[in-house]
């Protein structure tokens, strides 16, 4: 269920103080999209401290790279993030996409502008805001993506109160 897998992921990010932006899927469902998604996509700091705070947030939940196959030797830690940048990670809470740069919207700095906060789950964390996740979905430019495209322009008008959105 894509509630719990968003709440136990994001409660288990939150609580250790990870500097993080949903996007993607988890993003529309929190804004109202009716649809489900099977993982989390993320945006995270790369600084240090926050790498730091993510390997701990994670490491007690065995995160391990989906689809590679078992047994294949996966060591979660700093070295490993610094020396990589977007992961597929299935963890004992749900899928997390951890990524690092996204396209048609940078890192989480470039990012951070074009989010908002928002509560749920007993947590506050940011989300990208309806706006920039059509223009990451446009630039991502997959069938998965393009095909959310106009349920989120509706929902989008639906919440401006019935204008059509911008730049559609």
């Amino acid at each position: 269920m894509i509630e719990a897998n968003l709440s136990g992921l994001l409660s288990v990010l939150s609580t250790h103080g990870v500097e993080y932006i949903v996007i993607g899927g988890g993003a529309g469902v929190l804004m109202g999209l009716a649809r489900t998604t099977l993982d989390v996509d993320i945006v995270y700091s790369r600084d240090l401290a926050n790498m730091q705070r993510l390997v701990a947030a994670l490491q007690e939940h065995r995160p391990y790279l989906r689809g590679a196959p078992p047994g294949l030797p996966f060591r979660w830690d700093v070295d490993t993030l610094r020396r990589g940048l977007n992961f597929t990670l299935v963890t004992d809470i749900g899928n997390l996409d951890l990524l690092g740069e996204v396209v048609g919207g940078g890192d989480y700095r470039q990012l951070l502008p074009f989010t908002k906060e928002i509560s749920a789950f007993g947590i506050t964390f940011r989300v990208v805001t309806l706006e920039q996740l059509i223009r990451l979905k446009r630039a991502a430019g997959r069938p998965k993506d393009l095909e959310v495209i106009a349920e989120l322009e509706a929902l989008l008008e639906e919440l401006a109160g019935g204008d059509p959105p911008a730049g559609g």
